[in-house]
């Protein structure tokens, strides 16, 4: 596995690329220009500007997360062929510059959903909640300037200039179901794959967060049935997962067995562990298995077993030793830098016993 670490970019993430640095084994920087509005066409030179300042610290640039599906090729609305051109331009300016998978969602208005940014646990961290009664009991513009009053950053799929638009977007999708996203999807790909396979650049989608509708919205990249369809939609190896372990185990997903079902079509994965409740609630938790309701060690097992050769990085950690005072909700230094050791400690040690060498214990 080729281990990376998602940064903000220069001015927009308080965790350095010199931090990033520091973390043994991070090989890439998994990247994205934050500021475009989703449907316009990344200038090459602001994309030559970000891979100047990543290769200049020794990472590759390998992983774009996110390229932003503009709403109206989700809504399949007229418009769409337009914005379905300027992300194709788009693929093409990151694959001439050396870029080999672009992560991007498919998920109506939210690329993700939480009740609270820093829920307070036992030991003192806090961590991104996830309250399920709460969802039904406010509206989603409510929830969002409660979240974002605080926040002194950009956070990706709450974007202002997609906010302001909240109130329309939502009535475009009255009446819009799962089958309605599954066929613009479909035509999305349609159009998007050829020029992948043509200029060798992967896309990988991300699964819905929280893995089940919400606010009356479809999710449909949920679970192992759905993930499957999607590959089906477009039969290419460049049509293929950004698997997220936090994702699908907000609801419960059998992970590893997800793995051995599309391993050959996983292009990037993020390892996160969530401790889900009874009544649908979840929390982050450490990317430790004993800590949460996904069994990473499981998860790392069965992607060794599948010699897994791709892009990994360590998904949402914890906030701890004071860095929610500072840090991008979801995205500190510290417990994303103990989650990499944890994801390679287990890595090495299933290669130390492929390999016929002896483990220490």
């Amino acid at each position: 596995m080729k281990m990376s670490f998602r940064w903000y970019g220069e001015g927009n993430d308080e965790v350095s690329l010199p931090f990033i640095k520091q973390i043994p084994g991070v090989e890439g920087i998994v990247w994205s220009l934050h500021d475009m509005p989703a449907g316009e066409v990344w200038s090459e030179e602001r994309i030559l500007a970000e891979k100047e300042l990543i290769e200049k610290q020794g990472f590759h640039i390998d992983v774009v997360e996110s390229v932003n599906v503009h709403e109206d090729i989700k809504l399949g609305l007229l418009s769409r062929d337009k914005y379905i051109d300027n992300y194709i331009e788009t693929l093409k300016r990151l694959a001439k510059v050396g870029v080999k998978v672009v992560c991007y969602n498919f998920m109506p208005v939210f690329d993700w959903t939480r009740t609270e940014l820093y829920k307070e646990m036992e030991d003192g961290s806090n961590a991104l909640f996830f309250e399920k009664s709460k969802i039904s009991d406010i509206e989603p513009i409510d929830l969002i300037e409660k979240l974002s009053k605080n926040v002194s950053v950009t956070m990706p799929g709450w974007e202002p200039e997609r906010l302001s638009q909240l109130k329309e977007t939502f009535k475009k999708y009255e009446g819009f179901t799962a089958e309605d996203l599954w066929e613009n999807l479909q035509y999305f790909l349609e159009r998007v794959i050829p020029v992948c396979e043509e200029h060798d650049i992967k896309m990988g989608i991300h699964p819905d967060d929280p893995a089940f509708p919400i606010f009356g919205l479809p999710r449909i990249i949920i679970n192992k049935e759905n993930i499957v369809r999607f590959l089906n939609l477009v039969d290419s190896p460049y049509n293929g997962l950004s698997l997220c372990t936090g994702s699908l185990g907000s609801s419960d997903n059998d992970i590893p067995d997800i793995i051995d079902e599309v391993h050959d079509r996983i292009h990037f994965i993020h390892i996160r562990n969530v401790k889900r409740f009874d009544n649908g609630d979840f929390i982050e938790s450490s990317h430790r298995a004993c800590d949460g309701s996904v069994d990473i060690i499981k998860v790392i097992q069965t992607l060794h077993k599948h010699d897994y050769q791709g892009y990994v990085r360590p998904d949402h950690g914890r906030h701890i030793w004071g860095e929610e005072k500072w840090a991008r909700p979801g995205y500190g230094l510290y417990d994303r830098a103990l989650g990499i050791m944890y994801i390679l400690g287990a890595w090495d040690n299933l290669q130390a016993q492929k390999n016929g060498e002896q483990v220490a214990i």
